[in-house]
């Protein structure tokens, strides 16, 4: 199992803790009670193995083709709005756009990776509060990171948005890029550390049509969410 770098305090950190304490149980095992022992040393197995799946770095396979953009995110499809007269649409100046909530389990994959070829205009964060990501209210009052990109698919150049929000849970994002830097279709660019929400922004209109319905299930990098018209 291939884990990210962006978890390795966690995952290692943890893996030292259980290295101590599986050596304490095996002594308990030898020394004093073997069933207490093995039974110790199981659930410290796997608690640490939990712990470390949660920073899965599984492979993924990009879809081929240059007039899709794929999903930002592992999770289920939440919402979906075309959104108009909001301070996001000042980046698709002043047109409407189409916004896609992603909510991610503590059992789903959560790394974000980027829908199409992209490059870093800017990144905004907002403090905010942590409702639960499944609550409507999470998109615009929870801690997020806003992640604005001119995107080139399919000959096509236009704005795309990308925002990862925290749960009641999650309260760590992780976003290490800088404006300037560019990603290609699938490629990671961050995560959100137990448990949220991710959204993706593209322009409304004819030029995109939407290939995902509420509730259905999507792969970061895998699932395709729109298609370019041309």
């Amino acid at each position: 199992m291939k884990l990210t770098h962006y978890g390795i305090r966690e995952w290692l950190g943890g893996g030292i803790i259980f290295l101590f304490l599986l050596a304490g149980s095996v002594l308990l095992a030898v020394f004093i009670n073997l069933p207490a022992g093995i039974s110790l040393s199981v659930i410290f197995a796997v608690s640490w193995l939990a712990l470390a799946a949660f920073f899965r770095d599984p492979e993924r396979t990009i879809p081929v083709g240059d007039r899709i953009l794929v999903s930002p995110a592992d999770g289920h499809v939440r919402d979906i709005e075309t959104i108009s007269g909001k301070a996001e649409n000042e980046f698709f100046g002043g047109r409407d756009a189409i916004r896609v909530g992603i909510f991610l389990s503590v059992l789903d994959v959560h790394l974000n990776r980027a829908p199409c070829q992209i490059k870093v205009r800017e990144k905004i964060y907002r403090k905010g509060r942590y409702h639960d990501a499944r609550n409507p209210l999470a998109s615009s009052e929870n801690e997020a990171m806003m992640v604005v990109c001119d995107a080139n698919e399919g000959g096509k150049e236009f704005p795309l948005l990308v925002r990862q929000i925290s749960g009641a849970i999650a309260k760590r994002i992780v976003c290490p890029v800088e404006p300037g830097a560019m990603f290609s279709k699938g490629e990671i660019y961050g995560m959100i550390k137990f448990g949220s929400r991710t959204e993706l922004f593209f322009p409304a209109g004819p030029d995109f049509k939407l290939t995902v319905k509420l509730g259905d299930r999507v792969h970061a990098g895998t699932s395709i969410m729109a298609e370019i018209i041309t």
